[in-house]
């Protein structure tokens, strides 16, 4: 059963409501009621805020090369412009203000130490989390790390170097994992809130996603931030607190919930039924009207079972008909696209609608036809799981010496393989087939971890945006009599589905590496500098 996170919450809202939008100069709104923060239970309900701030259902899926909406996505395409305002970049700092706001007044409460030491490690937490997102998108930006009011010298400092913010990125999540107790210690009731494997795999994804930047962007020290992710990442697997869910496509589905799935690290929750809601969403709508459709890009990079890519497997043969897009391939590929005439909504069966599936793919994940029919879900958003822990093991382990052992394969990526029901990946494997480990690590990740919003950070990473991009977005191959003819259809010579010609998608690896700052936050504090090339 899920934990309920947030009871109260409406009230504890009122108190901590931050009601400017402006990233740095907040309100002096405090929690200073001398009846608050007297009890554990005041600081829990303290702590529970943070939770709102996980991120829930999105279709950010759209920025990278393996969904399309039902119109083009300005990120994808490259043609976006500098913001007036954002909340990408704002909500994160609220965030961080409502952290520090824990860490300043916990420490004076009337509880044990014990008690302070547990809830000021979830605060630790959250702070960088949220940093992690601003440095992800942003680069450098400012550290703040106390309240601040409208007249704190913070407000007009420039940013802090990228490295800086890691730093102390690390230095929280470090606390948070010596202080915060195990998923077991947790239990049932517990489930949904921080553990120490929690702050570990957290700062394995950070760790890898800044060694394998600066690799790649060739900055810094990728080494030292690739030793952590691979530490951080095999402290998890080492700790035996977590281990692989044994139906891939239920991870997605009500019965991947709860504490009796191990492989959920961090979730953000909704509610236990209709009764008992706290949030909802309504992705499986979205889903239905086409919000992120898998692109062929993404459906060709599923193995073969033989563990060939199709463009190396004897099993491959071109279709005929849309479902042998499916046939001997990687299972994880039928749990993430509709196959047509698959049971889809209640009572119906899956059809292709091109006015909304522009790419001849429907996305499957986490489509339920119960929310679709009461638009009231209340099925959990995973943030993290251990299969991700796993593949930034292999990566990093690799990326460090760019070499990787069979049995580091063996603990990792294979028994991702196993549940797909794929040959294993093997050195001797990828050198009889004129393979390149390096992208068959990556692409176990892109398939492993499709339509879960993080394809976009990898290929940012990478630095490969700026070759996958801006290429045509392609769909399946067009069959009139199974998808109609209602909707216009504009093909390649292949006839393929031709959703988005490359002659209208652009990326400039000047500047797309880094997201622009809002207009506003470079009015308010002229110290700050705008990114390159925006």
């Amino acid at each position: 059963m899920k934990s309920f996170l947030y009871k109260k919450l409406t009230l504890l809202l009122v108190v901590l409501a931050v009601t400017a939008c402006d990233v740095e100069r907040l309100p002096e709104t405090q929690i200073t009621d001398p009846s608050f923060w007297k009890s554990e239970s005041d600081i829990r309900s303290a702590t529970n805020y943070l939770y709102t701030f996980l991120p829930g259902f999105s279709k950010e899926e759209v920025w990278s090369d393996n969904a399309f909406g039902t119109q083009p996505d300005p990120i994808s395409d490259g043609t976006r412009l500098p913001p007036a305002t954002a909340g990408d970049y704002s909500t994160p700092y609220r965030l961080i203000r409502a952290a520090n706001n824990v860490l300043e007044k916990v420490p004076d409460a009337p509880v044990t130490q014990d008690v302070k030491d547990r809830y000021m490690a979830e605060a630790r937490f959250f702070r960088a989390f949220a940093y992690m997102q601003l440095v992800q998108k942003y680069g450098n930006v400012p550290l703040i790390l106390k309240t601040l009011v409208e007249t704190s010298p913070e407000l007009t400092k420039p940013a802090a170097p990228r490295q800086e913010v890691i730093e102390q990125i690390y230095m929280d999540l470090d606390i948070a994992a010596a202080t915060l107790p195990t998923p077991t210690a947790l239990g049932n009731a517990g489930y949904g809130r921080i553990a120490n494997t929690t702050a570990l795999a957290i700062k394995a994804r950070m760790a890898l996603f800044e060694g394998t930047r600066a690799k790649f962007h060739k900055y810094g020290d990728p080494a030292m931030h690739l030793r952590l992710a691979q530490q951080a990442a095999k402290a998890v697997m080492d700790s035996q607190q977590h281990s692989l869910f044994n139906s891939y496509f239920n991870l997605f589905q009500y019965a991947g919930e709860g504490r009796q799935n191990r492989e959920n690290i961090l979730v953000k929750q909704y509610g236990t039924d209709p009764a008992n809601l706290v949030l909802n969403h309504n992705y499986s709508l979205d889903i239905y009207t086409g919000g992120a459709n898998p692109t062929k890009s993404l459906v060709d990079s599923y193995l073969m079972k033989d563990g060939l890519p199709i463009t190396k497997s004897p099993l491959y043969q071109k279709p005929v008909v849309s479902n042998d897009v499916f046939l001997n391939r990687d299972e994880r590929l039928l749990a993430t696209v509709y196959r047509l005439g698959e049971p889809y909504n209640v009572g119906a069966n899956f059809t292709m609608q091109l006015q909304y599936y522009k790419t001849g793919f429907g996305a499957k994940k986490y489509f339920t036809a119960t929310d679709f029919a009461t638009r009231q879900a209340l099925l959990d958003w995973v943030i993290l799981r251990y299969a991700e822990v796993l593949l930034t093991y292999a990566e990093a382990t690799y990326e460090l010496n760019e070499t990787i052992s069979d049995e580091d394969l063996d603990i990792t990526i294979n028994l991702l393989r196993q549940r797909a029901n794929i040959v294993p990946l093997s050195n001797a494997f990828v050198a009889a087939n004129g393979l390149n480990m390096r992208e068959e690590i990556r692409r176990e990740r892109r398939v492993e971890l499709a339509m879960e919003n993080l394809r976009y950070w990898d290929i940012i990473r990478w630095k490969t945006a700026e070759e996958v991009l801006p290429k045509t977005v392609l769909g399946n191959y067009y069959f009139p009599d199974e998808f109609g003819t209602e909707s216009p259809v504009q093909l390649n010579a292949e006839g393929q589905i031709l959703v988005q010609d490359a002659s209208f998608r652009r990326f400039d690896p000047a500047k797309d590496y880094l997201w622009p700052l809002p207009v506003n936050e470079l009015g308010l504090n002229p110290a700050l500098q705008q990114n390159p090339g925006w």
